[in-house]
């Protein structure tokens, strides 16, 4: 349904934790001139966890309107609680987003069939097009290839972001559900490979910093032209390795203030960059061109 590089849009804020909507407004304009495929709002990068419920929808809202049909807006809308996340997603569709992505319940550590049910249910409660997404390093759950095989049966769940970094398991959902969903890579720095292997994109965090580079990468690879993608993906290496040296967003909201397209802006726990990891970041910045 959706292809290429989407980036997992960070949520710009002022030094007291406000959303910046200039800022918002710029990043759009941002992604769109450079060509990235489709702007995941209010994701994990954007710091859903830390967005109350009012916030979370007002920045689905205004992507949507902002995008204004030139690109693909997918909402953030997953939660620990179903309930919760059901309300997210109507709220997503309300806002006229064209799918919703949906991270595992985080901390609960549901069963097998506590993560089928949960899924199931949201797509029942909400006719939008819907992806999963496993991250187990983040969520301390990991969604098994077999729970997303009985998932893949549902109409609107339409794919899977497949973080894991693992390639052999990517490529068995591929093998296992790729008629009946999209498998896309969440790793940015086997996304190339993973694209190689049939999967149709790749949720990116690069994406914020070299918007450009990664659509024309992820176009690449989707052709099946190797060469290309492996050069243009060599640029990016020190981007997809050094924007996780502290924890997602933290990294890519420095690089992006360091750019002059946000400002410093995070909201606690979690914290500014350390200042340690700037020449890291910047010499990444650099090598990406």
């Amino acid at each position: 349904m959706f292809s290429g590089s989407m980036v997992a849009l960070v949520t710009p804020m002022a030094g007291d934790g406000s959303v910046d909507q200039k800022s918002l407004e710029n990043l759009v304009e941002f992604h769109i001139e450079n060509g990235t495929d489709a702007i995941v709002a209010v994701g994990t990068t954007g710091e859903s966890a830390t967005l109350n419920e009012k916030e979370h929808c007002h920045v689905i809202k205004q992507v949507v309107e902002l995008a204004d049909n030139r690109i693909p807006v997918i909402a953030g809308t997953g939660a620990n609680s179903t309930t919760e996340a059901i309300e997210l997603t109507q709220c997503a569709m309300q806002a006229g987003a064209d799918a919703c992505l949906l991270v595992t319940p985080y901390y609960n550590k549901p069963t097998q069939e506590g993560l089928y049910l949960h899924f199931k249910k949201i797509a029942e409660s909400v006719a939008i097009p819907q992806i999963l997404y496993n991250v187990p390093g983040r969520t301390a759950v990991d969604m098994l290839p077999e729970t997303i095989a009985r998932l893949a049966g549902i109409s609107n769940i339409v794919g899977i972001k497949e973080a894991t970094g693992d390639l052999q398991r990517g490529k068995q959902i591929i093998d296992e559900c790729g008629d009946k969903l999209d498998v896309y890579s969440g790793d940015d720095a086997t996304a190339m490979e993973l694209i190689l292997l049939g999967a149709r994109g790749d949720i990116s965090v690069t994406a914020n910093i070299a918007p450009k580079a990664m659509h024309e990468m992820c176009s690449a690879a989707l052709a099946g032209d190797r060469e290309t993608a492996s050069q243009i993906n060599n640029r990016l290496t020190a981007l997809h390795n050094k924007l996780f040296v502290e924890s997602n967003p933290i990294p890519v909201k420095w690089a992006l203030y360091e750019m002059g397209l946000i400002p410093e802006g995070i909201r606690l726990p979690l914290t500014p960059l350390d200042s340690q990891y700037y020449a890291v970041i910047r010499d990444a910045i650099k090598q990406a061109s």
